[in-house]
């Protein structure tokens, strides 16, 4: 879970519930399990050796299931990315049990006490994660990035890869990651704002023991989580690029969110104290905002959660695939070992770079996936939203009875919605001829951990 971090384990016994609530699977079927074993032996026979090239991984320290390594080459005034993907298709065979098993599950879901992942961890923890000092089979995408930050992809290819290095966001160095590395994500950083960009990297929300009661902090991603994301669009985009110009794939899309909510997040934006200049754009707003400061950081979060929810969307003839916050056309191919979806791109990808037709069964599966990561993403939304609510109730239970300084963001069928001034908490009051903007003093009358439900009764209006 991005969203929250529970060092402390407080949250325990409210995650099994939560766990329990949404059916979460513990383990994975016997068949799968044994399919997953002897697959993680498969030696590669159709990749190139590529275990010269220094390739690094960057991640969560605590990460295992390791998606991407890169390396990076210079060709005049070209940098050259060699973003190496899990090659998960190697192991898993359609229609297998793993398969059947993957498409139930569409995504790994993430809770801040552990994962449920989509592959058995034998394959997606270990002979297929890209884990430092082992010969790992993987789909290489070579992305050529030019000064302006333009990306072309140049080749795919299946290749055996070796990790020189298990780099952490947390504690790497520059020294550690290749040269150019801050090049490439320079680069692609200032594309996006050439095309106007809005691509949120949201802040995660973390409970945080301060003189012996809990709090909710704002934890900024580093610098290096911010640049390593760029390594990941750039990809994703030469991607969509290659499988639009051949009328397949399956792309991300987004529209821009709509003026009723642009109206709340500026009404947040005052519960939290942030000037807003009329004038100033959603967009402006946000390239604006410093996530190392906890208002803003609660910001940037409502941004990110009040935007509309990407869909996935199969190539249509005469349809331009369109992402509002990449502000251009986009895939996801980048995370086979947590994403459906991925796998599929991946190999698409991989037959179309080499001349090759596209396979039956993945134009198939593009047709049947954008149903079954829709739901699969739903269910990862319900879960982020009650661990999210489960530690609003956990940290605000010892103020019940307190008073709270909030503003209106807006009014629906469900009654007001306010956002706590001070706090990053977003609850519900009575409508009582409140409007949006007002500026009201809340009394906290229950946090319950147990339903996850907080309950509060405006005092005043100010």
């Amino acid at each position: 879970m991005k969203a929250l971090r529970d060092p402390d384990c407080i949250l325990e016994a409210g995650l099994r519930a939560i766990r329990e609530q949404y059916r979460l699977p513990t383990d994975f079927p016997a068949d799968a399990l044994a399919e997953a074993k002897a697959a993680a032996g498969k030696a590669p026979t159709d990749h190139r050796d590529l275990t010269a090239l220094p390739f690094v991984t960057l991640d969560p320290a605590s990460s295992m299931d390791l998606d991407q390594a890169f390396a990076i080459e210079t060709d005049g005034a070209d940098m050259v990315l060699r973003y190496a993907i899990a090659d998960v298709a190697w192991f898993v065979a359609d229609g297998g049990p793993m398969d059947r098993e993957a498409w139930v599950r569409g995504t790994s879901q993430y809770l801040p006490d552990g994962k449920v992942s989509l592959y058995p961890p034998i394959l997606s923890e270990g002979a297929a994660s890209l884990l430092p000092d082992q010969d790992r089979p993987a789909v290489v995408f070579t992305v050529r990035i030019a000064p302006d930050g333009k990306v072309k992809l140049d080749g795919v290819e299946r290749c055996v890869v070796r990790s020189r290095a298990k780099l952490a966001y947390d504690g790497v160095t520059p020294n550690q990651l290749p040269q150019g590395f801050d090049e490439i994500a320079r680069r692609i950083e200032a594309a996006e704002a050439a095309r106007g960009a809005s691509r949120l990297d949201p802040p995660e929300q973390e409970v945080v023991r301060d003189n012996g009661h809990y709090k909710l902090e704002m934890r900024p991603q580093t610098k290096a989580e911010l640049q390593n994301a760029a390594l990941s669009l750039a990809t994703n985009m030469a991607v969509a690029d290659l499988l639009y110009a051949h009328h397949t794939g399956l792309f991300r899309t987004m529209g821009g969110p709509g003026d009723w909510a642009i109206r709340r997040l500026r009404h947040t934006a005052k519960a939290l104290g942030i000037d807003w200049p009329k004038k100033r754009g959603l967009e402006e707003m946000e390239a604006s905002l410093d996530q190392h400061d906890p208002r803003q950081a609660a910001l940037v979060l409502a941004i990110r959660r009040s935007s509309p929810g990407a869909l996935y969307e199969p190539f249509k003839e005469g349809v331009k695939p369109w992402h509002s916050a990449m502000a251009a056309t986009y895939v996801h191919a980048t995370a086979p070992l947590r994403r459906l979806a991925d796998r599929y791109v991946v190999m698409a990808a991989l037959a179309v770079a080499n001349g090759e037709p596209v396979p039956e069964s993945v134009t198939a599966a593009f047709a049947k996936l954008p149903d079954v990561m829709a739901k699969a993403d739903g269910l990862g939304g319900q879960i982020e939203r009650a661990a999210v609510d489960l530690a609003e109730t956990v940290v605000l239970e010892p103020m019940t009875g307190k008073t709270f300084d909030a503003v209106v963001t807006d009014i629906d069928d469900r009654g007001a919605r306010i956002q706590l001034c001070g706090e990053p908490v977003v609850a519900r009051v009575k409508t009582d001829g409140l409007a949006p903007g007002d500026r009201i003093e809340v009394r906290l009358d229950a946090a319950d951990p147990q339903t996850r439900q907080l309950a509060f009764s405006t005092v005043a209006t100010r």
